[in-house]
């Protein structure tokens, strides 16, 4: 049974490690290519038309995105397994977790598979045609974008990252200065959430750089904690042997 919980830390280790590493990829090749995520607010026709430029490595590069954060799904269930029976509510927090991945990678998917249609549309077809692709991608980017993505998703992982922070205070799993680096991350990131209301309502007061550099201190945040389980399931193994 230790063994086996030991296998479970480093497991979960690799999990966080690989996925945070693996999104720092293609989101610093779309912050350089796409000039990702300061674009997403400019006007319909510039998007469009730099994302028609990028081509097909444009679009696997979205895709890449969608996909290199799986390895949380089972990472963030791994946890829940690991605590849930110590602290009950931290089975909410992996559905909270879950739902987070789930709707940003649907969210993400739409650069792939929707956005390149609008994009040949806009810079191929008559004026109509043009126009009918600027209020379809305003459409789907407010909605798989705005809504799923960047508020349902980054709120619930913000909410996850806060309650097991707090799970690793309360059972003493991890450093003090590590779930404070939680804490002071997901406050950053959630001032980036004003940013969402400013779409609809202009004069709505914004942090700039609050997603960025939240969104960054979260991912180094995931990676740290990656290697304090690897760590935890080495040392505990070594202490056995």
């Amino acid at each position: 049974m230790e063994t086996a919980l030991f296998k479970t830390d480093k497991t979960i280790g690799n999990l966080l490690i690989l996925a945070g590493i693996a999104l720092f990829i293609p989101y610093s090749i779309l912050s350089a290519t796409f000039e990702y995520p300061v674009i997403l607010r400019q006007d319909v026709g510039v998007i469009l038309t730099k994302f028609h430029e990028g081509g097909n490595s444009l679009i696997w590069t979205w895709w890449a995105f969608a996909m290199v954060g799986l390895p949380l799904l089972p990472a963030y269930v791994l946890i829940g397994q690991k605590l849930e029976n110590k602290l009950p509510f931290v089975r909410w927090a992996t559905y909270i977790g879950v739902i987070s991945l789930i709707v940003q990678m649907l969210g993400l998917l739409r650069w792939t598979f929707v956005v390149p249609v609008l994009a040949d549309n806009y810079l191929t077809g008559n004026e109509m045609t043009k126009e009918a692709a600027k209020v379809a991608f305003q459409v789907i980017h407010q909605y798989g974008g705005v809504v799923l993505g960047e508020h349902v998703g980054q709120l619930f992982t913000i909410i996850w990252t806060v309650m097991i922070c707090y799970a690793f205070e309360k059972l003493h799993l991890m450093p003090r200065w590590l779930t404070r680096f939680g804490y002071g991350a997901s406050a950053i990131y959630l001032l980036a959430q004003p940013d969402l209301f400013a779409t609809v309502m202009p004069d709505f007061p914004v942090v700039d750089l609050a997603g960025f550099i939240g969104s960054t201190l979260w991912l180094v945040w995931l990676i740290v904690l990656g290697f304090k389980f690897r760590q935890r399931g080495s040392l505990q193994r070594g202490s056995r042997g």
